[in-house]
């Protein structure tokens, strides 16, 4: 998938989105997805300016964010729905991810239900683990978006 179809099937959008490609998937059992990061982003104008890393909370966002994209793939009336966070296990961060890194996320379905799913999340950079975590995610409705008041008929 390339980041079109990322975001046909995702909600996220800059700066949020976290994913760049997907270059793997077997259905409701495994995604593999890329991260180019960027110095251009906004999270290192402060987490560090002079020492630039990806804070932690965003590489397990991006683990998340692939599992979306393998979860929301087999839903259909995603346009209806969100996949929201219901936990997070066992995080570890093994070593810093600086801009000009690709990531590669590797996320293993572990228990896949109709309404919620467990994932197991592993980044790595150059083959080395960067970040694991086990994440918890649930569908849920998506609030109906609000109509705007036209202007009066002439």
């Amino acid at each position: 998938m390339d980041i079109v179809e990322i975001m046909s099937i995702l909600p996220h959008r800059y700066p949020f989105l976290l994913i760049d490609r997907v270059i793997e998937v077997e259905r409701k059992q495994r995604i593999v997805a890329i991260k180019n990061v960027s110095f251009n982003e906004p999270q290192f104008q402060g987490h560090f300016p002079d020492y630039p890393i990806m804070p932690g909370v965003l590489m397990v966002e991006a683990i998340a964010q692939a599992g979306g994209a393998l979860l929301l793939t087999e839903i259909p009336d995603r346009d209806n729905k969100l996949m929201v966070f219901t936990g997070i296990d066992s995080a570890k961060f093994r070593r810093p991810v600086v801009p000009g890194d690709q990531v590669r996320i590797e996320v293993k379905v572990l228990n896949w239900r109709s309404t919620a799913v467990r994932m197991q999340g592993t980044a790595t950079v150059e083959g080395k683990v960067v970040c694991e975590a086990t994440v918890m995610c649930a569908l849920v409705p998506r609030a109906a978006k609000k109509q705007e008041s036209g202007a009066a008929s002439a």
